[in-house]
């Protein structure tokens, strides 16, 4: 049978604005959360609850002694039980019609978009300390992979061989991997979390799911979603484990099939590493599919609009509090422009208030934990300290309740800088001015100073820069964008992901990832095959 998945388009962005239903929804939904009683929060192996009895507890970045949940986490006897589940669940899975499989995720996208809505964003602000927006588009685009992965696969399994000739029949079997997926997905968005383990499971694999520490509780409700949909036991199996446990469990397993990754570059070296120290012990080669970490840029032309340049400046380096691989983290800006440019820059930021994400009137939220607080801080201290820096935006910080960081800007006479180069993960933004007449040779240096090649932005209104720009920094941008913010890359518009040190560029949301999880069978059949060895030529 051949049947026609439907053809997706985005979900439509809530707006949150007073009076709105989402909005009063939504915090309704928070309120229960947060005057709840902490919830227990099992493994799920095989289709089962699973309590091992060693716990962690789940407490909120903007009020950490707040707790909300108590995880349990899989120790290497629970992991081998998933590898086991995951096992039994492949002999059934893989075999299913592509069709029924999909079937599955767009049930979940349906029960994410209507059902569970106001639940999701209100768990993913709190959890994940995000605006209400930040929240909101964050969902949807869990929502667009679902739809979008549906339509891909569909389109990877009528990709068939163009040519058979006469008395022959030629196709392609798109097999799923034999073994099991490593799912490692990070804190900062639950719709990466949501895709890392179901794209390979809806191209017929199996997988191990092990969710970042931080946001286990956010992860174990999408999980939930996932089996109401109708997903079969032990195609994913949701293990919660410390990092160094799963990974020297499932580095070395030989059933593992793949590794489908989202974290720092430093973590995914370890992963190449322990796979290839393992290399004899796979029955497969295993698939390594990784976007890492990111030093973004934006580089501003003489010729740019100020204001366009300074609203992308602070929601590409400020938005959910630098938190994204994407974040603006360094920019170039022309003498010429400098003085104006920083005069705005100064204004908004005053204007931004920061706390709690359930006060809707704060724009930017806690960092993610402890560990990030002191990382971030320890970078706006030495910029403090350093000759060759200036703090020209003045923020604060305050770990006294939540992690809580306000938006710093550097400005550094050396354009390779320490701040210029390295990933700081949080609200502070670092600024190289240069002289105007320099355009070309700042662009060099923006392709040469950092090791990353995620995203990246130029702001321009002389199209002869743009070109300039588009040409240098190729190789310095898996999504590069012209007169706009470097982040916010959207399903089935920007396929997401960059080379170098941030990662394999296997463009999330795209069939690119997808054909990652299969391996193809070429097929032939001969209808009347010869009868006689001998060729003409020995006539």
């Amino acid at each position: 049978m051949i049947y026609k998945v439907p053809t997706p388009v985005n979900e439509p962005i809530l707006s949150f604005a007073p009076g709105t239903k989402e909005r009063d929804e939504t915090l309704r939904e928070i309120e229960k959360i947060l005057n709840g009683e902490p919830i227990e929060i099992p493994l799920i192996i095989g289709g089962k609850e699973v309590k091992t009895g060693k716990t962690v507890e789940l407490t909120l970045p903007s009020d950490y002694k707040k707790v909300i949940g108590i995880a349990h986490l899989a120790t290497e006897k629970e992991l081998e039980e998933a590898v086991e589940a995951a096992k039994e669940a492949h002999k059934v899975w893989a075999e299913l019609p592509w069709y029924q499989r999909v079937a599955v995720f767009l049930k979940a996208a349906e029960l994410l978009s209507k059902k569970y809505r106001y639940f999701m964003d209100a768990v993913t602000m709190l959890v994940h300390s995000k605006n209400p927006f930040q929240a909101e588009i964050d969902i949807a685009e869990l929502i667009d992979f679902w739809r979008f992965n549906a339509y891909y696969a569909a389109e990877i399994y009528s990709e068939q061989p163009m040519y058979s000739p006469t008395g022959t029949w030629n196709r392609v079997e798109y097999r799923p991997l034999e073994g099991f997926v490593a799912a490692i997905p990070p804190f900062n968005f639950i719709s990466i979390a949501g895709n890392l383990p179901t794209s390979p499971a809806m191209m017929g694999c199996v997988a191990l799911w092990k969710p970042a520490t931080n946001v286990i509780y956010s992860n174990y409700f999408v999980m939930k979603i996932l089996q109401e949909a109708g997903l079969p036991a032990g195609v994913i199996n949701f293990v919660p484990s410390r990092g160094r446990d799963f990974g020297e469990f499932a580095f070395s397993h030989p059933d593992l099939a793949g590794v489908h990754f989202t974290g720092s570059s430093s973590t995914f070296n370890y992963i190449w590493t322990e796979i290839g120290r393992n290399i004899n012990k796979f029955k497969n080669y295993p698939r390594i599919v990784g976007e890492t970490g990111g030093k973004d840029f934006v580089v501003m032309h003489p010729s740019a609009d100020v204001k366009a340049t300074v609203v992308a400046l602070l929601r590409g380096a400020f938005e959910y509090q630098g938190q994204k691989c994407s974040a603006a983290s360094r920019a170039y800006i022309p003498a010429s422009k400098w003085d104006e440019v920083l005069k705005l820059m100064r204004e908004e930021v005053a204007q931004m208030k920061v706390g709690g994400p359930e006060d809707f009137s704060n724009f930017i939220n806690a960092v993610i934990d402890k560990a990030a607080f002191d990382k971030i801080v320890s970078y706006v201290e030495f910029a403090k300290e350093d000759k060759d820096a200036e703090i020209v935006v003045e923020g604060k910080y305050d770990d006294s309740k939540g992690y809580f960081i306000w938006p710093y800007v550097v400005q550094v006479k050396d354009p390779k800088h320490r701040l210029m180069q390295e990933e700081i993960f949080g609200p502070v933004l670092t600024v190289y001015v240069y002289e105007d007449a320099k355009y070309e040779e700042v662009l060099e240096l923006c392709n040469e100073t950092s090791p990353y090649g995620l995203t990246g932005a130029v702001f321009a209104n002389d199209r002869e820069a743009v070109e300039k720009a588009e040409k240098v920094l190729r190789w310095s941008a898996g999504n590069f964008y012209i007169n706009d913010k470097p982040t916010g890359a959207v399903v089935g518009q920007q396929p997401f992901g960059g080379s170098r040190a941030s990662g394999t560029n296997d463009k999330a949301g795209s069939k690119l990832n997808l054909y990652r999880w299969v391996t193809p069978r070429t097929i032939k059949e001969t209808f009347l095959p010869p009868e006689d060895w001998r060729y003409p030529f020995l006539g």
